[in-house]
């Protein structure tokens, strides 16, 4: 049974394989809270899942061992099995989705798992790893639905409780739940008072909907850049210990999501993946009730793909208002670009790309298309701009 005692020993087993992970007080995050930032993106493997892994295997026994380790990931189990299979001198077998990053792909090759790719997503390579695992009669290393591993996680809030005690909340990314079940057992056991609050991308939500629903509730689907959430349903002790546990769960966008990512990278230097990104997106777009306290947001793992990291920068920026395109409608003749340039630079924006067309059908025939993109301060700056270009007679369209 999950205990104290079990997550307490977890600690004594972790303390030489893990690090105390920082707690960060960021005040660029929010203005109306106190916010804090555990920072599990520093830890080793890049991700808090190392704690629940080897917490699980240094728990076999001896058969067990023998027999090697199978598992199932994303990416970041992937890496925390691996490496606790290493320094065990323990062979493993990782089931990872062909979506998961090349670069949390190559990591765990590196800690010297054997790798085997399946096309899909998490629970795609969960059905394969089980057929495996009886195949070969391996021990299996479930990435949240085990007590063991759960215990494991709950380490961060042991660690948290002792850094911040007045800690008013938490907020924990969710995918299959492991890691908010150990938190949250964890506080509410030693300070019942906080509250536990979690947090999952909007196309990846299988236990916000379970929990709504009052029961396990399988995703057709998922859909989110937070590959370390994507998973089409919760485990069975993880849904208990939410429902028991957790004061509220909501949802966050990819847009947000990305917003939260370049705020961490602008104002704290850290770099967070999708999936790490979560609770800091929920505080900085008001997702919960939270104004006035002191809370913590667990970034849970930075291992995000520097191929998408651009895109996930851009859409930042566009979230934010930082980015700007506008599409006005003018007549063709000279000193038209002259004008709506000296317009925009007066006003503090920066023009980095401007596209000249002539009007189509239904358009006079010296109508054109100025199409600029701009580089602005935030959304009110850019309501400013398109405000002055109106005044000044342009007509500025959505989008064409």
């Amino acid at each position: 049974m999950l205990s104290i005692e079990k997550i307490k020993n977890s600690a004594e087993i972790l303390k030489d394989i893990i690090r105390t992970t920082d707690l960060i007080y960021s005040p660029g995050i929010s203005n109306n809270n106190e916010i804090y930032l555990k920072a599990e993106n520093l830890q080793v493997t890049g991700s808090f899942k190392v704690r629940g892994a080897y917490a699980k295997i240094a728990r076999l026994s001896k058969e067990q061992k023998e027999k090697g380790i199978i598992a199932c990931s994303a990416g970041n189990h992937a890496q925390g099995v691996a490496l606790s299979a290493q320094k065990s001198n323990i062979k493993s077998t990782i089931f990872i989705p062909s979506t998961a990053p090349i670069s949390k792909i190559e990591a765990t090759r590196k800690y010297g798992a054997n790798i085997e790719l399946v096309d899909g997503v998490y629970d795609d390579a969960y059905k394969a790893a089980c057929k495996f695992q009886k195949e070969t009669g391996a021990e299996f290393i479930h990435p949240f639905d085990d007590e063991d591993v759960i215990a494991g996680q709950g380490t961060i809030a042991l660690e948290l409780i002792k850094q911040l005690p007045d800690t008013d909340a938490v907020i924990v990314p969710i995918g299959g739940g492991g890691l908010i079940s150990g938190i949250a057992y964890t506080i509410k056991m030693l300070n019942p008072k906080c509250k536990v609050y979690g947090v999952q991308a909007e196309g990846a939500g299988s236990m916000f909907h379970s929990i709504k629903k009052n029961k396990r509730e399988e995703l057709q689907k998922v859909s989110t850049f937070a590959d370390g959430t994507a998973v089409k349903i919760p485990g069975e002790l993880t849904f208990d210990i939410c429902q028991k546990y957790v004061d509220e769960i909501v949802t966050v966008s990819d847009d947000e999501i990305a917003t939260a990512i370049l705020t961490l990278m602008e104002k704290q230097k850290l770099v967070a993946e999708g999936a790490g990104a979560l609770s800091v997106a929920a505080a900085m777009f008001d997702k919960l009730p939270i104004n006035n306290k002191k809370v913590v947001c667990i970034v849970s793992g930075g291992n995000i793909d520097v191929n998408i990291l651009s895109r996930v920068i851009n859409r930042g920026l566009l979230k934010a208002g930082r980015l700007s395109d506008l599409t006005i409608e003018m007549l063709d003749k000279p000193g038209q670009l002259k004008e709506v340039s000296q317009i925009i630079a007066d006003l503090g924006a920066n023009v980095i790309r401007v596209r000249h067309n002539q009007g189509g059908e239904g358009t006079d025939i010296n109508d054109c298309y100025l199409k600029i993109s701009m580089e602005t301060k935030n959304l009110e700056h850019l309501c400013q701009i398109k405000q002055a270009l109106s005044k000044a007679g342009y007509k500025l369209l959505k989008d064409i």
